[in-house]
């Protein structure tokens, strides 16, 4: 939960860096949700916390600089519900383009692909391995979008198999399947990887975000 880094120099000169990179102590999670009985419950603790070093130390702590998540004070944290847009929407600003770049890193360039963004509904298969889901596999209802999304919490099998399905998707567009035709083509093929389709028909989303905030939620 916290890094504790300790410089001395002499003439008994020394610096204390307590740096936390937790959201555990704040109203907003770094997805942008109230948690607003995480922090009751966390938000005591950490100044309990630094009221003791201050003790120990006999000087009260200097706040950090304040960044997207978060702007720190002498006893933990300011409420960041009150800060203003530069807190909208980090998960879809920051996140999300870190897991596309990271999923598709590995895979050799191609012009064969579909659009990997939409404005459109969508409709998804969920792509699962022994029981677990791994991701969702979509497509777009109005337009040649396509794509996978990696659930967060299924870690790097997550984007293993997504790399799978993506090569099958590139596969798909080669053959010129529109994109609701490519998920439905690939919803027939046998079993090859170590991830495969749970299901025979697509599920509605209201959108990509609603999707990808689920593959990150859940």
């Amino acid at each position: 939960m916290f890094v504790v880094q300790v410089d001395a120099w002499a003439r008994d000169f020394s610096l204390v860096t307590l740096e936390t990179y937790s959201d555990a102590w704040l109203t907003v999670d770094t997805r942008d949700r109230e948690q607003l009985q995480t922090h009751a419950e966390n938000s005591p603790r950490l100044a309990a916390a630094l009221k003791a070093i201050s003790l120990l130390l006999g000087r009260t702590p200097t706040p950090g600089d304040s960044n997207r998540y978060a702007t720190p004070t002498e006893t933990g944290f300011e409420d960041v519900r009150d800060e203003g847009p530069a807190y909208d929407d980090s998960w879809g600003t920051f996140k999300i383009p870190d897991r596309s770049r990271r999923l598709r890193s590995s895979l050799p360039p191609s012009e064969e692909e579909y659009s990997d963004t939409t404005d459109h509904s969508v409709q998804y298969f969920t792509v699962r391995h022994e029981g677990r889901v791994l991701g969702y596999l979509w497509a777009s209802v109005d337009d040649e979008a396509a794509g996978y999304e990696p659930r967060t919490a299924a870690g790097d099998s997550a984007f293993e198999a997504g790399k799978e399905w993506l090569l099958r998707l590139r596969e798909a567009h080669s053959q010129g399947l529109t994109a609701l035709a490519a998920l439905n083509w690939l919803a027939r093929l046998p079993r090859t990887g170590l991830s495969e389709i749970a299901g025979t028909a697509p599920t509605p989303a209201s959108s990509l975000d609603a999707l990808e905030d689920m593959s990150g939620r859940m």
